[in-house]
């Protein structure tokens, strides 16, 4: 792995820890154009899944042109999900382009009870 050289000021904020957690980002609505402030904060708990591969294709004059779309949800299994979709010529280009979006794309699950208030917050199934 190499080291994280945050770019935007929300990028720094966090480095230096003057963030502390991912619900402070949601709170003020700022946008987070760095999948490695995503890493910070959920890195160890974030599983992703390749939901489907899908091959696409462009009619050029010489023929066709075959590339691949990949559809990735990501998430920590407590509030957090994201979805990317990333389109490449090779599949792991197209996957791993849709895990760095999805990790763009993570957003809070508002989770609460229905019925009786017994056990862990959940959501509706």
């Amino acid at each position: 792995q190499k080291e994280w050289v945050p770019v935007t000021k929300l990028g720094r904020l966090v480095r230096e820890g003057k963030i502390d957690k991912l619900e402070s980002i949601y709170l003020f609505s700022l946008p987070i154009k760095e999948f490695e402030i995503i890493d910070f904060f959920l890195g160890a708990s974030l599983n992703d899944e390749v939901l489907k591969i899908m091959p696409v294709q462009k009619q050029t004059r010489a023929g066709q042109r075959t590339r691949f779309k990949a559809f990735v949800a990501i998430g920590d299994n407590n509030g957090h999900i994201g979805l990317g979709v990333k389109c490449s010529k090779e599949v792991a280009t197209a996957i791993r382009g849709a895990i760095i979006l999805a990790k763009l794309s993570v957003l809070p699950v508002r989770r609460g009870y229905w019925g009786n208030k017994i056990g862990k917050p959940h959501t509706v199934p």
